[in-house]
């Protein structure tokens, strides 16, 4: 059995109706438990409705790095409201977006430098609360041709002033195994996810480093409804799909499936301090 450790369920791809109909595929692909992302203030209270609606739902809180500009000054006060809820298990989906232009009105260094000031919040926030972390980073293409990618060289340096109490997922993680910042991210105690992106054909460097990634830290993911594997390429993505993932990772790794599952469930369980939440039935 497998854990979906990072999707959007109160995505308006999903109709909330449909949700019953997502958890039955999922059960029927051996995906048990599901970690559904807020990014917003707006859809914060909505991941937590669906934990509580269904026992194999955990949710975290947080804002996108694509959202600062529209969060007030006073947000954390709402997060503060949701981060002892016994199904919130983590902080994020928070990081550092430099793939998206600034908005109107904003400044490319304005908006990068709010990125990277909410981003210290929501690791001081962790480290009051003893949560963990789920970070996204994204780059211009131009920047990930001969030299590191400047978004998650920001993100570590910010990780590593908060190592001492707070881990660290970077979802989403592409490649390649070689970039000097994967070693700092595991010296730190960080973890690696990976999605639908390693069934990719060209997708090499991430296939790669999913199965170099140390065994104790290495989680699934899908990022639904974005990113479906192969062969659901180019159609919405759904929790179910973690399968294809897992598939194509255990079969890169040499290890069967359910080792996989062993592997993959014990890092979700202690990133996401699964076992020390009460389910709401």
């Amino acid at each position: 059995m497998f854990t979906d450790s990072h999707c959007h369920l109160a995505s308006h791809q999903f109709p909330p109706e449909e949700i019953p109909t997502l958890l039955q595929r999922a059960k029927e692909n051996n995906i048990h438990r599901i970690i559904t992302l807020s990014t917003s203030l707006q859809d914060i209270e909505t991941n937590i409705k669906l934990a509580e609606q269904h026992p194999q739902i955990h949710a975290t809180i947080g804002i996108h790095p694509c959202d600062v500009h529209n969060t007030p000054d006073n947000y954390l006060q709402t997060l503060k409201q949701f981060i002892t809820h016994p199904k919130c298990c983590a902080i994020g989906e928070t990081g550092l977006d430099y793939f998206h232009p600034a908005p109107q009105n904003w400044t490319t260094e304005n908006y990068h430098a709010k990125q990277r000031n909410l981003l210290h919040q929501h690791f001081q926030l962790a480290a009051e609360h003893n949560k963990n972390i789920v970070i996204h980073t994204r780059d211009q293409p131009q920047q990930k041709t001969g030299t590191p990618p400047l978004s998650l060289q920001h993100a570590v340096e910010i990780y590593s002033q908060y190592a001492h109490q707070v881990t660290a997922v970077f979802h989403c993680f592409l490649g390649p195994w070689n970039n000097p910042h994967v070693q700092t991210i595991l010296d730190l105690g960080g973890y690696l996810s990976y999605t639908g992106i390693t069934t990719f054909k060209k997708a090499t460097e991430t296939l790669e480093a999913a199965t170099l990634t140390p065994p104790d830290r290495i989680m699934l993911e899908t990022d639904a409804p974005y990113l479906a594997p192969t062969p659901h390429r180019g159609k919405r993505n759904e929790p179910s799909f973690t399968l294809h993932t897992a598939k194509t990772i255990a079969t890169a790794r040499g290890i069967t499936l359910q080792e996989l599952a062993t592997i993959t469930e014990q890092n979700v369980n202690r990133f996401f301090k699964l076992q020390n939440l009460t389910e709401v039935k």
